[in-house]
């Protein structure tokens, strides 16, 4: 039996040690030389995306994020609201028939049944419907870009591969007709987040409702985008090329945190007797929270190879980690738990990830990735189709994701990644209320929302798609 593959000194990667390995040691393996051989079966487990690291049974490294860095924005409405008669569906417990929610300034005071109705409050009666958290979308470029087309909509890259001091907030059109069109389908909260280069940027939180991005910004930083380049699997080439391949794109990303390390700590030496002072750079400034583990790096990879490879980096680096997309994660899903890596799965409606794929892989993921116990929630990934985003949970559910995690899949679960869980994702007093109305199941497309409320407010039900809709609905009949 194989021993398990020691950790060598340094900052290599585990993959590159195993392809190294796997290259130069082929011609040298025989039957009577079992550490060549060893090697090489090594470097082929790295290959096969089957790799195994070191020292599993001791505890997991600090991967999981966390977000001491970030800011919060406070709810600014005012006044007293209550739902009474309604189906609460707090999500962190059973439904509660007939029951009534006390809204006051912007935040659920009370949750149940016979509850009192405050004086001067403004009431809605809810009776023969159902109230359910308001949605959260973990993945999407809403208010970043606006029509395809047109470059000029287009506000999600930045000129360049290293701009994680670029800030999604700053680029936020509040006027975008794709926001309202989101958000009569129920979703009240998305991450927005840049998309271009290989350290994209910085996204943030936001309700989808307010005048200014200042006002609809609520948290923000939450973290650093990062496009990372995947190993390759193409069995077509040699081990030495791809080896080639992946250490010429991963040296920029080396030297970056290299010099944003020596950044630092002149940073911290500044002011000391002896030490010159030194100009500001914004990018190096950006990745301060990351380096110092106060803020995660949100890693956009899909392929099982390609993830191991970031936790393995990510852990050398001592950083904290997000996965987004992660088409292949069921793959490496007990790693992903033992080292507390969330994963914002980007998509139900979409292609399988390779040929050989199941054709119903992408509907099942969700489902594999929950029985694993992997911290994950489903996110479109989109702009014009966030509104769709409870229908890709109803095919995952129509797939085997018991219908309770599903809903907490675009509730409970992102408000838990973002670190948002003591404000949104669940109906309990305390939390903003951020609430959907609705006349039945919402992940039934039939179903119609009846009402919106973003951090207290009742959200105006009109949108592009329903002003149209009422246009023509009435338009002259030959």
């Amino acid at each position: 039996m194989l021993d398990r593959f020691r950790s060598p000194s340094g900052s290599h990667l585990k993959i590159m040690a195993g392809l190294r390995l796997f290259c130069r040691a082929g011609e040298s393996a025989t039957a009577t030389n079992p550490t060549s051989m060893r090697h090489i079966l090594l470097g082929l487990l790295v290959l096969c995306g089957t790799y195994t690291w070191a020292d599993e049974s001791s505890p997991a490294k600090p991967l999981a994020p966390l977000y001491t860095a970030s800011k919060e924005r406070a709810l600014s409405t005012r006044g007293v609201i209550v739902i009474r008669n309604a189906t609460v569906h707090p999500v962190s417990a059973p439904p509660i028939e007939g029951a009534t929610v006390v809204i006051r300034d912007g935040r659920i005071e009370q949750v149940g049944k016979g509850i009192p109705i405050p004086s001067g409050a403004t009431v809605y009666d809810a009776k023969g419907k159902h109230l359910y958290p308001g949605f959260i979308d973990a993945s999407t470029t809403l208010g970043l870009t606006e029509i395809g087309s047109i470059a000029a909509t287009i506000d999600t890259t930045e000129t360049g591969s290293f701009n994680p001091n670029a800030r999604a907030e700053i680029a936020l059109n509040p006027d975008s007709e794709l926001i309202p069109v989101a958000r009569v389908n129920g979703i009240t909260t998305v991450v927005t987040n840049p998309t271009g280069g290989i350290l994209s940027g910085m996204g943030c939180v936001i309700n989808l409702d307010g005048w200014t991005w200042e006002e609809m910004c609520l948290k923000s930083p939450i973290g650093v985008y990062m496009n990372f380049p995947s190993p390759s699997g193409d069995a077509n080439q040699s081990a030495e090329a791809r080896l080639r391949d992946w250490e010429t794109r991963m040296r920029p990303i080396q030297e970056f945190l290299e010099n944003t390390r020596r950044y630092l700590r002149a940073h911290r030496a500044n002011g000391q007797d002896g030490v010159p002072p030194h100009e500001r750079d914004p990018r190096f400034e950006a990745m301060i929270p990351i380096l110092e583990g106060n803020l995660p790096l949100f890693v956009r990879v899909n392929s099982a190879l390609g993830i191991q490879a970031a936790l393995r980096w990510a852990e050398e680096q001592k950083l904290r980690l997000v996965i987004v997309g992660g088409a292949e994660a069921w793959k490496v899903a007990d790693l992903l738990r033992e080292k507390g890596v969330p994963v914002i799965l980007e998509g139900v409606h979409t292609m399988p990830p390779t040929e050989d794929s199941p054709y119903d892989l992408p509907f099942t993921h969700a489902k594999r990735l929950h029985e694993k116990g992997v911290l994950f929630c489903i996110a479109s990934s989109d702009a014009s189709n966030v509104r769709n985003l409870p229908y890709h949970v109803a095919t995952a559910v129509a797939h085997g994701l018991p219908y309770e995690e599903g809903l907490k899949a675009i509730t409970l679960y992102p408000a838990r990644i973002l670190g948002l869980e003591h404000r949104l994702g669940t109906i309990e007093p305390g939390k903003d209320a951020n609430l959907v109305l609705t006349d039945g199941d919402p992940l039934d497309i039939r179903t119609q929302v009846i009402q919106v409320w973003i951090g207290g407010r009742p959200i105006p039900m009109s949108s592009k798609h329903i002003r149209l809709y009422e246009r023509y609905r009435l338009r002259p009949k030959e």
